[in-house]
């Protein structure tokens, strides 16, 4: 789905949530409900597990409810139309709604990963040089969406115009994508933990490289509500961020071995070997934030990685779409 569509749609769902409830959270004697959407269930988002399994939610006052919402443009529609109140996407899809105007602007209060997530996949396997791609069949990602902008970027910067150089396959389903290549589609696939690590041990490719490490530190994926809702709950807001940070400071002091014994439950059909490599990668290409302040020099390495695959209208300021408040005070 194009970024445009993309937009279209979100701004559409915002327009029919304005007879919604206006986002404050549910209560239960002194315990909140929050309900979270969650783009897609990924060990990239192991600080999310770890602050669910290890009680910090809990002990917060919080009643957590996980939901994955399969995708940006399902992500964003469930926040915008009350279905959520909390997301976890990429900042990208909140600078699409507010370059359409949104009344109640998408407000990213909370990093969780600072880097792109997604490694090249090579199916024969042996050691890369960028030009070999060129002429190559290349299974990418979404337009529009951080992982296929985060691709093409790192391509240009290696000469490589993944338009014209390549043949770029993109009609894929995201969910699909994995066994589109294990059945012999494409050379090269772009993939996420643990789909990479998987291709490795079942023979069918191998990792040779990182478009997290190749793009450089971006706020990749982040925790965002609506403007009226966090005004509305601030409380809860502080109290969610505050977890979160525990959260994230447990992943860096941790193992990999310990962080996948935390979240193994929440991938109950993956070997803990993969869970524990893909774990591994993570922490050392540094994509698990360390906190959940989003910097404006990564807000501007994102809005460079948007301009250079054409999604942007124009530069949208940090602090339009940044409320880093929460993060701030859950740091200290």
């Amino acid at each position: 789905m194009k970024s445009k569509a993309i937009a279209s749609l979100l701004l559409a769902a915002a327009l029919a949530a304005s007879a919604a409830l206006s986002g404050c959270g549910a209560k239960s004697g002194d315990t909140v409900k929050v309900r979270i959407g969650e783009v897609t269930r990924s060990l990239f988002y192991a600080p999310q597990y770890v602050a669910l399994s290890q009680g910090y939610f809990k002990e917060a006052g919080l009643d957590v409810e996980l939901q994955t919402t399969a995708g940006g443009d399902k992500t964003m529609t469930a926040l915008l139309s009350g279905g959520i109140d909390v997301a976890l996407v990429g900042p990208e899809t909140s600078i699409y709604v507010y370059q359409q105007g949104a009344d109640d602007a998408v407000i990213n209060f909370a990093q969780v990963t600072q880097t792109d997530g997604t490694f090249l996949v090579s199916r024969s396997g042996k050691e890369l040089d960028w030009n070999d791609l060129k002429s190559s069949t290349f299974l990418g990602q979404r337009k529009g969406g951080m992982p296929q902008m985060a691709g093409e970027f790192v391509l240009k910067k290696k000469g490589i115009d993944p338009h014209k150089d390549l043949n770029l396959i993109q009609n894929i389903d995201f969910a699909n994508i994995t066994a589109a290549y294990a059945s012999g589609t494409g050379d090269y696939v772009q993939l996420f933990e643990p789909q990479a690590s998987m291709m490795e041990q079942e023979g069918k490719g191998k990792v040779v490289a990182s478009f997290g490490v190749e793009s450089g530190k971006l706020p990749y994926t982040a925790y965002m509500s609506k403007k009226s809702y966090i005004s509305g709950n601030k409380d809860t807001i502080q109290k969610f961020t505050n977890a979160l940070q525990k959260a994230q400071k447990w992943v860096q002091e941790h193992s990999a071995e310990d962080i996948a014994d935390a979240v193994g439950s929440y991938f109950p059909n993956t070997d803990k070997s993969i869970i524990v490599s893909s774990i591994d990668r993570y922490k050392q290409q540094g994509s698990y934030a360390e906190n959940p302040v989003i910097d404006e020099a990564e807000w501007n390495n994102l809005l460079d990685v948007m301009t250079a695959a054409g999604e942007l209208k124009q530069r949208t300021e940090h602090k339009a779409l940044v409320d880093n408040s929460f993060a701030e005070q859950a740091d200290k």
